[in-house]
């Protein structure tokens, strides 16, 4: 006899309460049906992924590897990139608001601020295969219709390039499908703890257009309510006396976000071999107020005297070919994407404390001379052009010497415009052409790449199979233009300190024209054995790079690109006849010549390379179908992230960290920032039927351990070290027919967690006024569904 439901288990009671609290909403009768839908998902389902640029059982990859599938991010009630990362132990990341996320795995971490003169991201991100990491950071993506989320944890440089030295996370949709037709919406309202109500709509269609032709298309609607106060206060400035405040735009829960947007796909199968998949995607994104709180005003409070808020919209639109010539698979994958920023920043911490501290507001004055509200705001406008081609060629999967070769080019276009403003600024303090402007950036800065790869695999015998891979580069870095004072304020810094007529337009002249230029390769080699069908072990030794690049500032020479060198063994297995999979690895990582970003005078950004740090690790991940109907699933890491050479922040003239010194910033054995020493997560769902319906209760927990969110020993000291903390999520629902209904908590005991700590300007010198990131407090929510 089949393994029942009412069988007895240690957990009985605990599932007869779940199903008592669904009894309330439903009203029809028994199915046995529904039951029989339950009693035969009696083994986990396979998971296919493509991380290796082919579509392959995750459980045969040999590459520590997650993979959050469809029915897990719906399930999870996953919709951006923070949702997501709170399930990826090995992920770890920063952020100041939507769409400012720094990724960072395995504690290859130094803290960048994510400035547009910054160095490259080193974590990679693609959107199905086109990549979409802009200079500053990826795009801030709503998940939703969306296949899976894999995560490749450690380089990723054979197959990924310079941007994926330390992993990659890869977003894949579901895919235009001609054999019928399909449709889903979601409908969902919310409210946030200390904050108000929100809203999300979204949905789906699929068409078929002929026989060999679909078309697919996404579209939502999120309304993201605040939860961070603008309360009134007074900032009086000591070199002038003069005192402000906030009255007109002291304001409760003013960090709201609402974000929109459409993707539409066209799969046509040419014939039985070949198939286009042209695709487009944009989001309108709007955020307002910030998303840090102010420990010195209160819990969830600031007191900002200008107006925060950020538009970020973007458009991506991607082409698909994929076919064979002979036996082999070719594929091209290209992609333009456009990402148009406009921001107003309050940006009067700076000018406080500089006055405070260096009497900075005596030198503001107005066109009469008297001496005026030294606040400054900034007006920025940031455009992204990132252009991708890729052409690989792959044989036979089932070969037993099979290959993958290809050619890569990327380039990107950040055109970038900072205008800090200070109300009434006298003209001749100003920069020439921009009446009330202290600062000017008006700068276009151009990365590319180039790139040929392969990766060769032998099946030495059925069990043992031997990969090598190599990836030759070319980066170039470019930026151009103008930034800082006009030469009626300063002597040595901005138009004092032009060479040549303006480049960018509406600049007052040029004081920036820089580039490098770097070449080389990375490697990878890779042993794995299957034991049995269902369990395999694997060794790797592999590489990853991040390209070099100018300091603006003239007088610091550029810095150099860091290497990571990447030791792991890992395992894929399953057990108890499919019931059980566990996976793991254990890794051994070493950084060198890091690079380490951070605000210098007057809040500009300087990048040094840092000596060698080491990362060591485990990260593990399960899932357990306990009996038909309940699964259990979780991961964790242990990440161990330290300096093996001192921080000293200097460098000799070619940008060689120099870490022989009496007082360093950060000594040997400092813990590199952001990263949690433990980072863990379980889930349990049971779903069951019940009068009728196929009921669900579904529990989630996360944990990670404390912070840094700095490198240097004083600047950490200062901010504070972020707590570890814990979060809950759970959810209750049902469904029948086509349609579902599910009531949701996120966030369930409110936990105040700690995702950063930052200053408006540099440490030292804003230090007393620091600002904390928390996670979003309890959301509480309802969503009904309904598909065709």
């Amino acid at each position: 006899m089949m393994r029942g439901l009412d069988q007895t288990v240690p957990w009985r009671g605990h599932r007869a309460l779940w199903r008592g609290l669904l009894a309330t909403t439903m009203l029809t009768g028994a199915s046995s049906a529904l039951a029989q839908q339950v009693a035969d998902n009696s083994t986990i389902e396979t998971v296919v992924v493509t991380a290796e640029k082919r579509s392959e059982d995750l459980q045969k990859v040999a590459l520590s590897i997650q993979a959050l599938n469809t029915e897990k991010l719906e399930a999870l009630h996953i919709t951006d990139f923070n949702d997501f990362a709170k399930f990826l132990p090995s992920v770890s990341y920063k952020t100041e608001g939507p769409g400012t996320e720094q990724i960072y795995m395995r504690g290859v971490a130094s803290g960048e601020n994510a400035n547009h003169s910054g160095p490259s991201p080193s974590v990679g991100m693609y959107l199905d295969e086109q990549p979409i990491t802009t200079i500053t950071g990826p795009l801030d993506v709503h998940i939703y219709d969306i296949a899976r989320v894999e995560s490749l944890a450690g380089p990723q440089g054979t197959l990924y390039g310079a941007s994926s030295e330390a992993g990659t996370i890869r977003i894949i949709t579901n895919k235009p499908d001609p054999s019928g037709f399909s449709a889903s919406y979601d409908l969902e309202a919310n409210t946030v703890a200390h904050g108000a109500e929100g809203y999300l709509a979204q949905g789906y269609v699929n068409v078929p257009v002929a026989d060999n032709a679909a078309i697919r298309l996404v579209a939502w609607d999120e309304d993201d309510s605040g939860y961070i106060d603008n309360v009134y206060g007074t900032r009086t400035f000591p070199s002038s006396g003069i005192t402000i405040n906030n009255a007109n735009l002291a304001k409760n829960n003013f960090n709201g976000v609402d974000t929109y947007g459409a993707r539409a796909a066209l799969q046509i199968d040419l014939n039985d071999n070949w198939t286009i998949t042209p695709a487009i995607m944009a989001q309108d994104q709007k955020s307002n107020g910030i998303f840090g709180y102010d420990p010195n005003v209160g819990l969830l409070k600031v007191t900002h005297f200008y107006p925060d808020w950020t538009h970020d919209w973007w458009y991506q639109a991607a082409l698909t070919i994929q076919g064979k010539i002979s036996d082999f698979d070719v594929t091209y994958a290209g992609a333009y994407l456009h990402r148009f920023i406009t921001s107003e920043l309050d940006y009067s911490d700076y000018s406080f404390w500089y006055d405070t501290l260096f009497g900075y507001g005596k030198y503001i004055t107005d066109n009469k001379g008297n001496l005026i509200n030294p606040s400054q705001y900034i007006l920025g406008l940031d455009r992204f052009q990132l252009e991708s081609h890729e052409l690989r060629i792959a044989s036979p999967a089932d070969d037993r010497l099979r290959f993958i070769a290809g050619l890569f080019y990327e380039r990107q276009q950040h055109d970038i415009h900072q205008d800090y403003v200070i109300n009434d600024l006298a003209t001749s303090l100003s920069v020439p052409g921009w009446n009330q402007t202290i600062w000017l950036t008006q700068q276009q800065r151009v990365d590319r790449d180039y790139a040929a790869f392969g990766e060769v695999s032998f099946d030495i015998t059925p069990q043992l199979t031997l990969t090598g891979g190599v990836r030759g580069f070319i980066s170039d870095n470019d930026i151009v233009g103008f930034y800082g004072f006009g030469a009626g304020f300063s002597s040595s810094e901005g138009q004092a300190t032009c060479f040549a007529p303006p480049i960018t337009p509406a600049s007052p002249c040029t004081d920036l024209d820089k580039g490098t230029h770097y070449t080389g390769e990375t490697h990878k080699v890779n042993l794995s054995y299957k034991i049995d069908d269902d369990r395999m072990v694997y060794a790797t030794y592999s590489t990853g790079f991040r390209p070099g690049g100018i300091n603006r500032l003239g007088s610091l020479p550029p810095y150099t690109p860091d290497f990571l060198t990447n030791y792991e063994v890992g395992w894929k297995t399953t057990w108890l006849n499919d019931t059980l999979r566990f996976n793991g690895a254990l890794y051994y990582d070493q950084w060198k010549n890091f690079q380490f970003s951070f605000l210098g005078p007057n809040g500009l950004t300087e990048i040094k390379n840092a000596g060698q740090a080491s990362m060591k690790g485990l990260e593990t991940d399960f899932n357990w179908l306990a009996q038909p109907g309940l699964a259990i699933s979780g991961s964790a890491s242990y990440t161990e992230a330290v300096l093996t050479e001192n921080y000293c922040g200097t460098t000799d003239a070619n940008g060689n960290p120099i870490t022989n010194c009496a007082d360093p910033q950060a000594p040997i054995g400092t813990q590199l920032p952001i990263t949690s020493k433990y980072k863990g997560n379980i889930t349990a769902r049971d779903e069951f039927p019940f009068y009728g319906f196929m009921g669900h209760v579904q529990g989630s927990l996360v944990y990670q351990s404390s912070t840094w969110a700095d490198l240097r020993t004083v600047e950490r000291e200062i901010l504070g070290r972020l707590p570890g903390y814990a979060s809950a999520d759970f959810s209750l629902g049902a469904a029948k027919d086509n349609y579902s209904f599910e009531l949701f908590v996120q966030n369930a005991f409110d936990s105040q967690g700690n995702v950063n700590r930052y200053t408006e300007c540099a440490i030292d010198v804003c230090g007393a006024q620091t600002y904390i990131v928390p996670i979003r407090p309890r959301l509480i929510g309802i969503r009904f569904s309904q598909s065709f």
